[in-house]
């Protein structure tokens, strides 16, 4: 006797199919992997930019005591005797060591003694902080009277973007780096975006499919995904060992940089261009237009929010390099803002990464701040890029 089992509904329709279960199984699966991937992102980037601000956040405050600072002939053979000897321990060397300079700057100043708020050493700083310290018993108790008194204060750290690197720590500041940084953008950009843009318009536009223009293709595509340190060799090679151009200077190092950003202005500009409707073209051509005339005046003008929104993406990339940069020497101690594109400078992401190897405490909340700094120039640019992509984009 054979028993058959009963169908159902489900089986009885002749286009169902029994592996459909399980796909939506490993469907649901999927979706809930790619969701937990998600918040793990995001829980990390909340994770890292809450550490940043966290110890960045008290390098905008420094430390500074009110103290009388003494102004004669004595100060200006010796900084060391312009204020009293016991606070020769509290006070920064690096802002004691300025004072002849300003009897210089202002000659009144000469007999008198004043009470000065004067920058406070770096321990004294990570001490009023309540941050690890090195300081001496006989300070602390020293700096303590002071906060008894008032007259011990942490304010707003202007000199982190009025001076330049420095072996004080709590007179180092981020100025030469972000002035550098503005010099050697500026020399990519003057030489990236031509360059990427006329290459763009002359593969997309005029040369013709052969053999020469795809081995063209095929090496700006693989120049993007070269390492970055490797066109960093190449700058050293060319512009330091062949031209003899001024090493640690921004020219080298925004030459450097733009090597490295042209694949990628090219092919966003190539891409921008390619997104403008033939039709565009065809209409042109039939008022009776050059082919210079319908990219110059038509297509160039249509697709140029799109390459300019590659060309910031690029810029903001090549801002965020530094092994190019170190190949070129731009990790030099400089104390001083350079004023023209051929004298010593370092960049930001270079400054961080000298700051972020020094012993001493407090560079690690100036390190941080330099990080959010840059983070701050960074996202502005992409921000910039995305504002300038929604202001202009045409939909076909």
């Amino acid at each position: 006797m054979i028993i058959r089992r009963k169908k159902n509904k489900k089986e009885e329709n002749p286009f169902y199919d029994p592996s459909l279960k399980n796909r939506h199984k490993s469907s649901r699966r999927f979706k809930l992997f790619t969701l937990a991937s998600l918040v793990f992102s995001i829980a990390f980037l909340a994770f890292f930019l809450t550490d940043i601000v966290t110890k960045g956040a008290p390098a905008f405050k420094q430390a500074y005591l009110l103290v009388d600072v003494t102004y004669n002939e004595a100060s200006i053979k010796n900084y060391r005797k312009s204020i009293d000897r016991k606070y020769t321990g509290v006070v920064s060397r690096a802002w004691i060591r300025e004072v002849p300079n300003m009897i210089e700057k202002d000659p009144s100043l000469m007999g008198k003694t004043v009470s000065t708020w004067v920058l406070a050493d770096d321990q004294v700083d990570q001490y009023l902080k309540g941050h690890y310290y090195k300081l001496k018993r006989k300070d602390r108790i020293i700096v303590d009277d002071l906060k008894a008194e008032n007259k011990a204060r942490l304010q707003f750290n202007k000199l982190f973007f009025e001076n330049g690197d420095s072996k004080t720590p709590e007179y180092a500041g981020f100025k030469s780096a972000i002035i550098g940084s503005v010099l050697t953008l500026l020399i990519t950009m003057l030489v990236a975006f031509p360059i990427g843009v006329m290459t763009a318009i002359y593969l997309e536009e005029f040369a013709e499919d052969n053999k020469f223009t795809q081995i063209i293709e095929v090496n700006i595509n693989n120049l993007a995904a070269i390492p970055s340190i490797l066109f960093g060799l190449l700058g050293l090679a060319i512009f330091i060992s062949l031209f003899g151009l001024p090493r640690s200077s921004p020219l080298v190092g925004g030459l450097t940089l733009a090597l490295m950003t042209l694949p990628i202005i090219i092919v966003s500009a190539r891409a921008a261009l390619r997104s403008v409707p033939d039709s565009i073209r065809q209409a042109g051509y039939g008022l009776g237009l050059t082919k210079i005339q319908v990219t110059r005046d038509h297509v160039l003008p249509l697709a140029f929010p799109g390459i300019m929104t590659g060309s910031i993406i690029g810029l903001a990339q090549a801002m965020g390099e530094t092994a190019p940069l170190i190949i070129v020497g731009m990790i030099a101690f400089i104390p001083d803002a350079p004023s023209s594109v051929t004298q010593a400078a370092t960049v930001m992401p270079a400054q961080i990464f000298t700051w972020a190897g020094m012993p001493e405490r407090m560079y690690i909340e100036k390190t941080a701040a330099g990080i959010i700094v840059l983070l701050s120039v960074l996202i502005s640019l992409n921000t910039l890029a995305i504002y300038l992509r929604k202001k202009f984009e045409v939909k076909w």
